[in-house]
């Protein structure tokens, strides 16, 4: 690509050009930006959340968060590639364009509505829904689905903590997260891409599982926007787009949730997106991958690794057409 700083990947590697065709989802966020459509502060959106204490003092805490049993001992990934080679399609579609247009995201004060089958529901600022003990820095393996990799310091908390002290209902099965829409902060919202906002979403017990991680921090630092700031889901035995960033809203919920690239081509991305060197991406092979700073290919491992941990959560599950 002409002056493209950052590494290239090869063309069977892109997102799909599927994103440039879809006229209708133009055309309707095209109105709403007409309309003047951008989001409204969530504490102006619903009634305020039980009056749980903030705890601030998080951000100070991310240098000294305890490393975690579940980190992996492979080589880190730079700082600088981690920070400037990145999917956030609503910045845009350039690996570049996140860390070139991430200055203009505020995400302080950043709140988030949990909503639907839960018994705490309503609008949390971000320092009630993070606590300081929780946090850990874990080092964890990010494949894309475009077959390069990382190996990424997160710092955050387990999903499970928020999710325990949210107290869902039994009839919760799934768990759906949205990404904040504004095309005012976001100009990638602004084009024809994705149907807006991005979403995605969980079976309750992958949520539950004490692998998926809440980030906050990386490199023992506050989260760059470019990154997902302020908070966002790491799923690591999962392919990267089902790690949703600058996350708004969490939905409890009884019916298994359609996520943003499920709906936009469902041929070739499915709800559940776990590593499998076995299923290829219909246009290129899923059996090996590039991991960034390092020459030549890796073979991938089956669940990015993590098989020993979640392989049990599919039991019975034909993996070949539950993609």
């Amino acid at each position: 690509m002409k002056g493209y700083r950052y590494p290239s990947i090869s063309l069977n590697e892109v997102t799909p050009e599927p994103l440039y065709r879809d006229r209708r989802r133009f055309m309707k966020q095209a109105a709403g930006l007409a309309l003047g459509a951008t989001l409204l502060p969530p504490s102006l959106l619903a009634d305020t959340a039980p009056a749980w204490p903030a705890d601030s003092s998080w951000r100070t805490a991310l240098a000294d968060a305890p490393a975690s049993d579940f980190s992996s001992r492979e080589t880190l990934t730079d700082e600088r590639t981690i920070t400037s080679y990145n999917n956030f399609f609503e910045f845009g579609t350039r690996k570049r364009d996140p860390s070139d247009w991430a200055h203009q995201l505020s995400t302080d004060p950043w709140s988030v509505r949990v909503e639907g089958l839960v018994e705490q529901p309503g609008v949390y600022d971000l320092d009630q829904l993070i606590k300081s003990a929780w946090l850990e820095e874990r080092i964890y393996r990010l494949r894309c689905v475009e077959a390069w990799s990382m190996v990424i310091p997160w710092v955050g908390f387990q999903l499970s903590h928020l999710i325990n002290q949210l107290k869902p209902l039994s009839s919760a099965r799934y768990v759906v997260f949205e990404t904040l829409y504004d095309p005012s902060q976001f100009r990638g919202q602004r084009q024809q891409t994705i149907d807006w906002p991005y979403r995605e979403g969980l079976r309750m017990d992958e949520a539950m599982h004490p692998l998926t991680l809440m980030a906050v921090g990386l490199y023992g630092k506050t989260l760059p926007n470019q990154n997902g700031a302020p908070l966002r889901l790491v799923v690591p035995w999962k392919y990267g787009f089902k790690s949703i960033k600058s996350i708004v809203t969490l939905r409890f919920q009884e019916e298994q949730p359609v996520s943003s690239w499920q709906a936009l081509a469902p041929n070739e991305y499915g709800f559940y997106a776990n590593v499998n060197p076995e299923v290829n991406h219909p246009r290129w092979s899923q059996a090996t991958e590039r991991r960034l700073g390092e020459s030549g290919r890796r073979a991938t491992l089956m669940f990015n690794g993590y098989a020993e941990e979640v392989a049990h959560l599919y039991r019975g599950l034909d993996l070949r057409v539950h993609y």
